[in-house]
């Protein structure tokens, strides 16, 4: 691969998953518009990220990567994006506790619009039409209009990543991210909960080390770092021309940032290592993240590794393993030792969503939640047998009571889809399977803590 690089360069190479537009005066026009927008996030940020992140690969923090399969237009609300937000750091004060070092907190959100397909077109009611690519390319409606590909979906797509992030930041710093707030809502969430009992003691706990707290002077009032909070967006880089319009030189340094987002990544669907995803993200200095799939050999990836992070810099490269709960042990034992065996510092991160998708027998994509914990446990205790540090869960989510993935404490079943099936695209953990994945998880690493034994944990800046 040339050493040459340019935020224009993936265009001379073959490119996977990639909507075709019929107006290229129109698609040059919005691209040439969003170029001259302000970015969405700094340099600075992205590199206070990459500095978390290395903690996470040096098995000094946990990286909670979670949100919306598909933003939409349509469901953009200040109560969807603070229910989703509520979740997610209920979820962090979990997985705190449990391994007793900073969480790392990555949202999908304000960007994730765009989605890899397995098909370019489906059938509805007998008809082919082009397949929904999110509302970032096209629209959900079966008609043959609305699933043209329409560049102005990139504008609409900005400002409301703008307007979300302007939300995100103040919540992160604004008091809502207050850990007594967080704890309190947790406590509501215990008591609704069918497993109460068995996430009481818990919260119980996590009680006590608060009062104890409070009775040595460290409470929000004496300490302001407790009513604040990082928060971090990412979302996969799929639609370039969206990326390259967004992709900045940095005043201070003169290296180039996606500013799209704090972090992106690179789906399993788009990792062709000759293609112009990877060489759109090689020359970006974001976190950048890789999904790995079960048709990733050992061989690949460390060529992945090499072109994408070629200096081995810690919190550089999210490894984000996905291959189906009853695939996890053929295939990543052979990643794990070829990564640690080239003595590369990486974040391993788990997956648990994509290789579980399933079709109900009422018709409904969905995701059995039992298949979700069994990939997740088997995430760590690979990482525990081959001596590895298991730093990370990654999760489609949302902060709504929707019925999408079946299973959990009120057991959804298949003949409860249809009450609140939401999702434009793929299924997503409603808000108390994804506090009931958190306290699985968090057992998960309690057990890692252990058989560590004591050790210095640093704060994540």
């Amino acid at each position: 691969m040339s050493e040459r690089w340019s935020p224009s360069s993936w265009r001379d190479k073959p490119i996977e998953q990639s909507p075709v537009y019929p107006d290229h005066a129109a698609l040059g026009a919005a691209e040439a518009q969003l170029a001259s927008f302000p970015p969405l996030v700094f340099a600075g940020e992205a590199r206070k990220l990459k500095r978390q992140l290395a903690k996470v690969a040096a098995g000094e923090a946990f990286l909670l990567q979670g949100g919306d399969c598909a933003e939409a237009f349509a469901e953009h609300s200040a109560d969807n994006i603070r229910d989703f937000f509520r979740v997610l750091l209920q979820m962090a004060v979990v997985l705190t506790y449990a391994a007793a070092s900073p969480v790392v907190k990555v949202g999908r959100v304000a960007g994730q619009f765009a989605k890899p397909r397995s098909s370019p077109t489906e059938v509805i009611d007998g008809v082919e039409l082009p397949i929904y690519r999110g509302d970032i390319v096209n629209g959900t409606e079966p008609t043959p209009e609305a699933r043209i590909p329409d560049p102005r979906r990139q504008l609409e797509a900005y400002r409301q990543s703008a307007a979300t992030l302007n939300l995100l930041r103040a919540f992160a710093n604004g008091g809502y991210a207050n850990l007594d707030f967080v704890h309190q809502w947790m406590l509501g969430f215990v008591k609704e909960s069918p497993q109460s009992g068995r996430y009481r003691e818990v919260a119980d706990r996590i009680a006590e080390a608060l009062d104890f707290m409070r009775a040595c002077g460290i409470d929000p009032e004496s300490h302001p770092e407790l009513k604040t909070t990082d928060f971090f967006t990412s979302h996969e880089a799929l639609l370039l021309g969206y990326e390259q319009a967004l992709t900045r030189v940095d005043s201070t340094t003169g290296d180039w940032y996606a500013t799209s987002g704090h972090m992106i990544w690179i789906g399993d669907r788009t990792r062709q290592l000759d293609h112009a995803h990877v060489e759109y993200a090689r020359g970006v200095k974001n976190p950048v993240g890789l999904k790995c799939g079960p048709s990733l050999k050992p061989d690949d990836l460390m060529r992945l590794i090499e072109t994408l992070d070629p200096d081995n810099e810690p919190g550089r490269l999210t490894l984000i393993a996905r291959f189906g709960a009853d695939k996890v042990f053929d295939h990543l034992p052979a990643l794990v030792r070829a990564v640690k065996a080239e003595g590369r510092s990486v974040v391993w991160s788990c997956d648990p969503m994509h290789g579980n998708t399933i079709k109900s027998a009422s018709g409904y994509k969905t995701r059995p939640f039992e298949r979700i914990l069994q990939e997740a446990r088997a995430f760590f205790e690979v990482h525990r047998a081959e001596g590895t540090y298991a730093g990370g869960i990654h999760v489609e989510m949302t902060g709504k009571n929707v019925t999408e993935c079946t299973g959990g404490a009120r057991a959804i079943s298949d003949s409860d889809l249809h009450d609140r099936y939401h999702t434009h695209c793929d299924p997503r953990l409603n808000a108390e399977q994804a506090i009931e994945l958190a306290f699985l998880v968090a057992e998960e690493l309690k057990k890692e803590r252990l058989a560590r034994g004591p050790r210095q944990v640093i704060a994540a800046e």
